[in-house]
């Protein structure tokens, strides 16, 4: 009996099949329980003298196992052939396309801004997004008692002295002033934070980009033709610009500015309520308090800066309606942007 279960062990070694239907058969001749070889030899193992049970057992064992690792083998190999053979290949289609990544909206706009004030002579200045408060208030002209010092308007990290995330990149103006001499010309761009609720119009994340020029005899007209040169700039040639008086602690006298709606050419509509301009920006000539504060002599030099909301600037260009959309990343959004 053992010389047959040798040979049957031979035999399933030797056994090869194309189709699943032939496994079955192979798996029903030797694992039947009603009439499969291996259960016959089992139930024979009853009449099996007691000391060739244990050699009887073992190599029936073995049996059994060789059968079914050599199922699943064929099983495994069947199934991978069958795949195989429903694929149809036309070697004549174009090749799947990759989809290639594209800029944020947000990049796209600040490097557009960044480019225009390069055009005009203007350096890159970058700072700590965490500030204490003589950068970001104190050499900037706020009072003491100034709102956007308290704890609803400012991220304060510590206190005594205060640390905090900056607020604007102003903070990075007064280093500047700090480290150069007169004459200067620098924009800001950067990341600034305020505790504000965020909707589909306020964010506690932004960004900012702020420009500082101090040279002798700077006057208000050379800012104003600074901005118009920036706006036809970046939303066209045909765009106007109106200044409305304003209040900044850094700046005097300081404004608004607005551009003519693009959307609407002026009309009315809206996004710009009907008015026919939109705010893109706040400016001023430089406080003479923030000069001297930064060893500057207000007496020789003036100044003016300005500051805008790349977000802002971006929602007009792109006509985003919900600046929310700028944070969540979704690809559906982002693709849009070239």
């Amino acid at each position: 009996m053992i010389n047959k279960i040798q040979e049957l062990i031979k035999e399933v070694e030797k056994f090869s099949a194309k189709s699943i239907d032939e496994i079955e058969n192979f798996r029903i001749k030797f694992l039947s329980k009603k009439n499969g070889i291996v259960t016959e030899l089992f139930n024979e193992f009853k009449n099996i003298p007691a000391d060739e049970k244990k050699e009887f057992g073992r190599v029936l064992n073995i049996l059994k196992s060789n059968i079914q690792d050599k199922i699943e083998f064929l099983k495994l190999n069947t199934e991978e052939d069958n795949q195989k053979s429903k694929i149809q290949l036309d070697l004549s289609l174009p090749g799947d396309s990759v989809n290639l990544g594209s800029r944020h909206p947000i990049s796209i706009v600040r490097n557009e801004i960044i480019e225009i004030f390069t055009r005009l002579g203007f350096t890159i200045s970058e700072g700590p997004e965490i500030e204490d408060d003589y950068h970001v208030f104190s050499a900037l002209n706020f009072p003491e008692e100034h709102p956007a010092r308290d704890m609803q308007d400012t991220f304060f990290i510590e206190q005594n002295p205060d640390v905090l995330l900056r607020t604007h990149t102003s903070s990075v103006q007064v280093r500047v002033m700090d480290n150069e001499k007169p004459p200067i010309r620098t924009i800001s761009p950067g990341r600034v934070f305020r505790n504000e609720a965020i909707s589909a119009r306020a964010h506690c994340i932004f960004h900012q980009i702020e420009g500082l020029y101090i040279d002798k005899n700077v006057s208000f007209a050379d800012l104003k033709q600074t901005l118009l040169y920036f706006a036809k700039e970046l939303f066209g040639e045909k765009t106007q610009i109106r200044l409305r008086p304003s209040y900044f602690p850094f700046t005097e006298p300081s404004a608004e500015m607005d551009i003519s709606c693009s959307l609407c050419g002026g009309k009315g509509c809206n996004v710009c309520k009907y008015t026919g301009w939109l705010e893109i920006l706040g400016c001023g000539m430089v406080d003479p308090n923030v000069l001297e504060s930064n060893n500057i002599d207000s007496k020789v030099y003036t100044g003016f800066a300005f500051g805008m909301g790349i977000e802002r600037i971006a929602m007009l260009k792109y006509g985003v309606k919900d600046l929310r959309m700028y944070f969540e990343n979704d690809i559906r959004f982002l693709q849009q942007f070239q």
